[in-house]
């Protein structure tokens, strides 16, 4: 199979839920087992961390790949969703699988047989973990795609759990109370191995990571109790210099202020795989922090991409994030703000939009995804917060839009989805690729 058969086959043939939404949802682990198996249980030859969490579980997982493979480690990275390019869900030390190993191995499971039906993750998932044994890595951080419990990535036995925090999101799925999400991330703790939950300030979340860390024997540590990062200072290019408690600072390419919490938890997960013999150097530590986006391609985490006007791309997506994110917007200093938003149809939108800025200009868009909530009916959501503008079917309409209104002591902001930094960001590269 040619590259670009494979990738049709990838998003049209395999069911895929960021694509169809519930329809494409598959939980239980019995489909990766059984590719697991037939792959000869890949992930059992390299060292595993595991990463859940509503938010910022894509900014620690990718601050944990920098700072090993800074170490000297050869670290695998598994995170979804991608932006522009498949390839960006797996990479080694930062480079994404080539072309040819995405062909081999849906070619591979083309002819296998196997009549498990996998979903598009748990045939990702699978291609990962071989991936990365074939790539012979020491550490592989693996992101959670949805959960924890039921998530296909749940087959590993990492040397560290982590579960950055909780907020809801993804109701039809994992439950509408705080207490029955934080159940299912908590099924990522495993027997005997440390977990370290980067915030857990509701008592009926702590009580049952507590009670699940008990039943596994687990050393559990929150990150939010001792606090490691206690200041920050946001610079002009859109960075932020982190204080520590011990007085030492470290500029932070991420500048987004949800930062300073990922960042925490990144450190307790640190100081522990120290303690269980991994050569963590603090040198590393300063490089992966100050530049994560090079060291292994991640971006739209309030990522500062122009100036005058000043252009920013978040992928927050979730009550959680915008509640964090909107005073963040508040604090902006331009004179105008143009905000470019798209949302996901499952999504709480309407508590969302109650957070937005009155005086905004808007530009109501959609991504090209089954999932999205159509631009006329979420301007028209938009009017009854008070938010004005116009809406857009495609993403970079919108943009283009904003870039024309907006001066050069403006503001513009990108976001609301993964889909929608997606859209543009392929735009983007497709012009690159022009040139």
């Amino acid at each position: 199979m040619k590259y670009q058969e494979t990738i049709d086959f990838l998003y049209k043939q395999i069911p895929a839920f960021e694509r169809q939404g519930a329809s494409g949802y598959k939980p239980g682990l019995g489909t990766a087992i059984a590719l697991d198996d037939w792959l000869g249980n890949p992930h059992r030859a390299y060292k595993c961390i595991h990463v859940a969490g509503t938010n910022g579980k894509g900014s620690v997982s990718n601050l944990l790949a920098a700072t090993l493979q800074e170490s000297g480690y050869r670290v695998g990275l598994f995170t979804s969703p991608h932006l522009a390019d498949f390839r960006e869900r797996i990479r080694v030390n930062g480079e994404m699988i080539d072309k040819r190993s995405v062909s081999r191995f849906v070619e591979r499971y083309f002819k296998s047989g196997l009549t498990c039906e996998p979903s598009f993750f748990e045939l990702t998932t699978a291609m990962a973990f071989e991936y990365f044994k074939q790539q012979k890595v020491d550490y592989a951080v693996i992101e959670v795609g949805l959960g924890g419990r039921l998530d296909s990535s749940n087959i590993i036995t990492p040397i560290l759990s982590v579960i950055t925090n909780i907020s809801i999101d993804h109701t039809q799925f994992l439950g509408n109370t705080l207490a029955q999400i934080a159940s299912e991330k908590a099924g990522i703790i495993k027997p005997g191995v440390p977990v370290v939950v980067g915030e857990a300030s509701q008592e009926e979340v702590r009580h049952v990571f507590e009670r699940s860390a008990r039943e596994c024997h687990s050393p559990i540590t929150y990150a939010s109790d001792e606090p490691i990062v206690v200041d920050a200072v946001k610079n002009t290019d859109g960075t932020q210099t982190l204080i520590t408690s011990t007085s030492n600072s470290y500029l932070c390419q991420l500048g987004g202020d949800y930062q300073r919490k990922n960042v925490n938890t990144v450190f307790h997960c640190i100081n522990l795989l120290k303690k269980m013999g991994l050569n963590i150097k603090s040198t590393a530590i300063k490089k992966a922090l100050k530049q994560v986006s090079q060291l292994t391609g991640f971006v739209g985490r309030w990522t500062v991409a122009g100036k005058d006007p000043i252009v920013i791309f978040d992928a927050g997506h979730n009550v959680g994030a915008w509640e964090i994110q909107s005073q963040q917007l508040a604090g902006l200093k331009c004179d105008r703000l143009h905000m470019v938003l798209g949302f996901s149809a499952d999504k709480d939108i309407d508590t969302v939009l109650g957070m937005m800025p009155k005086d905004a200009i808007y530009y109501f868009t959609q991504a090209q995804s089954a999932r999205s909530m159509k631009a006329p009916d979420f301007q028209a959501l938009g009017a009854k917060h008070g938010l004005k503008g116009e809406c857009y079917t495609r993403v970079t309409d919108a943009y283009k839009a904003a870039l024309r209104a907006a001066s050069p002591s403006d503001a513009i902001f990108v976001g609301g989805s993964f889909y929608v930094l997606g859209d543009l960001f392929k735009h983007i590269a497709a012009l690159i690729n022009k040139q």
